[in-house]
């Protein structure tokens, strides 16, 4: 008995043996016939061209996706300037009317800093006998310690809501340059709004409106349109005379998290606590419009150029074309030494694997080092007026899942590629 058992052990290893030399065989000739010499050296031209067409497409992807990488990570870095880590609004309706009692459940939550009620609307600002409609943000202290407001207030100007009883407004670039407002006590900044409580009297237009003087303290830029534009910062007291809002009243609550919190976790927790009558949004949710279409930009040129590797596959097509032709007795000695149509055909689609493979990994390389050289030197400018933009030179952001992405479809087209290359070897062989 053990004999026969070692007799069948050793047959049963000689046979895996066999097995896994006869697989590995088709990978070994599939690479020499990828390396060696051809006897004319157009064929080693055109399989250089294909591995270059290849490598030059997953260059031109991994470039690409970076920089909309970046775009979407300056947005990010532009928006936290100002915005709210966390903010909370009504789902159903303009304001929240028990901002007090959601504030008292958001700190139950853990893991924050501040919880403050915010007011935002529409107006009307007046300054020197100019007028623009203009976007009010009613805030508390607090704001200031929540955001980047007072860096980013020009140098004769400061970030101030109000002293005594004088109050002040915050306006952006886009308000001062339209409304030609300079800080300091020259002329009032009159904010005008409709009443939103109240009758209107017909014979009397102006009692439909309620409105406030104050002086401006500083001019701010966030380097951003949606913000730049029209937005004024004032006090909430202030915004809740103005827009007859109540004490427990506001139209968002906002929040600043502890460094190292979980945002995703954090949130989650508050959905939970608040119910589905409230909306939670960090930061990027906020303005996810312009995010959309920063990453539909991003996914339409990715689908563009893959085409265009679909397209540069086709000449892989034709270089195994060709090699087939130029292999054809060595293709006849294999089938003399016994091999398989299946193995002859398994070597020639290796073969376009290998292609595809290697012109994948060299455009990978060479694209990574081009984002790095750019991301840390900066050499591909944008504009030669740097001043007229908001950064000089093409943002870069690496990303290891756009690079696995890549590599998934240029395996999915190496797969088209080699299951052309079978078909087209297996009428060849059967006739």
């Amino acid at each position: 008995l053990w004999t026969i058992s070692s007799i069948s052990t050793t047959f049963s290893s000689k046979k895996t043996l066999k097995n896994s030399l006869m697989n590995r065989l088709p990978l070994k000739i599939a690479f020499r016939y990828l390396f060696s010499k051809k006897s004319h050296s157009a064929v080693n031209i055109i399989s250089a061209i294909s591995i270059c067409a290849v490598a030059v497409t997953s260059m031109a992807m991994i470039c690409v996706l970076s920089v909309f990488n970046g775009f979407s990570g300056l947005v990010n870095d532009k928006l936290s300037q100002i915005d709210p880590e966390i903010k909370i609004t009504a789902a159903n309706t303009n304001y929240i009317s028990n901002a007090d009692s959601i504030i008292t459940a958001v700190k139950q939550c853990g893991n924050i800093l501040y919880v403050a009620p915010s007011i935002e609307s529409r107006a009307l600002a007046t300054y020197n006998g100019l007028q623009i409609p203009i976007t009010v943000k009613g805030v508390t202290p607090d704001f200031a310690k929540m955001t980047n407001i007072s860096d980013l207030v020009k140098e004769d100007g400061q970030y101030i809501l109000s002293k005594g009883n004088q109050y002040f407004s915050v306006i952006s670039v886009g308000v001062a340059i339209s409304l030609n407002a300079h800080p300091g006590y020259f002329n009032t900044f009159e904010i005008y709004t409709p009443k939103r409580k109240g009758a209107v009297n017909p014979a009397n237009p102006t009692t439909a409106f309620r409105s406030k003087s104050t002086y401006i303290s500083g001019v701010f830029e966030v380097q951003q349109q949606d913000y730049d534009t029209e937005h004024v910062i004032i006090d909430i007291d202030l915004a809740r005379e103005l827009f007859d809002y109540d004490k427990c009243e506001a139209t968002s609550i906002d929040i600043q998290t502890a460094p190292g919190t979980n945002i995703d976790a954090l949130m989650q927790k508050i959905s939970s606590a608040l119910g589905s009558q409230y909306i939670v949004q960090n930061r990027l949710m906020q303005h996810s419009h312009s995010l959309k279409m920063i990453n539909a930009e991003k996914w339409i040129t990715l689908l563009l150029l893959g085409f265009i590797l679909i397209i540069a596959s086709f000449n892989i097509i034709s270089t195994l074309a060709i090699i087939i032709t130029e292999k054809d007795e060595s293709i006849t000695t294999l089938r003399s030494l016994g091999a398989s149509n299946k193995m002859i055909s398994r070597i020639f689609v290796i073969e376009g694997w290998l292609i595809s493979l290697f012109g994948a990994i060299s455009g990978i390389i060479i694209g990574l080092i081009l984002c790095l050289v750019q991301q840390y030197t900066g050499i591909i400018k944008m504009s030669t007026n740097a001043q007229a933009l908001i950064i000089d030179a093409y943002p870069v952001i690496v990303e290891w899942t756009d690079v696995i992405a890549i590599i998934g479809i240029v395996a999915a087209v190496g797969f088209l590629t080699s299951q052309a290359t079978a078909i087209a070897m297996h009428r060849r062989l059967v006739k």
